[in-house]
């Protein structure tokens, strides 16, 4: 799953990540292979503690992070949060979230970016498009192989934020009107 609806009002759409199976599995296969050298050398307790810490530094940096956006009408933002507990061991507790804050009114569009994952080789996730011509992924890692999944995800955000409106056929009809007045008496 790329992300989850955790609340959806009128005002407010609040989506949730968090590290998926094969995030964890990593983990737990990483630490494994620390914990089997550890238990299984001859080595003095210095070395089989260097084995297992040094595995688990490792495992940790491969787990995916924590990440949540909110979607808030109200305050009229756009709040995008990840939490890395890599980041967290690594400053010793002082650090390891991140936030962005972006106003609503300056999203355009939302896509749905191809991205190739090394080794791996497809990667989806959802991209945030900003009136000033910048960009930002709502998460900052892709999910492979589930473009359904993250098109889902673009399709409600898109339809949150009401951008791409169906004009009414009053509207239509004063714009074609407002063309054809335009073409018509000023031609020679």
């Amino acid at each position: 799953m790329y992300m989850q609806v955790e609340t959806r009002t009128r005002s407010r759409l609040h989506l949730k990540r968090a590290p998926g199976l094969r995030s964890w599995s990593l983990l737990v296969g990483i630490l494994s292979i620390g914990l089997a050298a550890a238990y299984y050398s001859a080595d003095s307790l210095g070395w089989k503690l260097f084995y297992v810490s040094g595995c688990l530094l490792v495992a940790v940096q491969n787990l995916e992070d924590w990440e949540e956006a909110i979607f808030d009408k109200s305050t009229g933002k756009v709040i995008l949060k990840t939490f890395s507990l890599y980041r967290k061991l690594l400053t010793l507790l002082r650090a390891g979230h991140g936030q962005v804050v972006v106003l609503l009114k300056d999203i355009r569009d939302v896509n749905v970016e191809e991205e190739k994952v090394r080794y791996f080789g497809k990667g989806y996730s959802v991209v945030l498009r900003f009136v000033t011509g910048f960009s930002h992924p709502l998460t900052q890692s892709a999910i492979m192989g589930h473009r359904s999944d993250v098109e889902a995800v673009a399709k409600l955000i898109t339809g949150f934020l009401e951008l791409h409106r169906l004009e009414s056929p009053s509207e239509l009809s004063n714009s074609e009107s407002s063309d054809s007045e335009a073409d018509g008496p000023g031609q020679s």
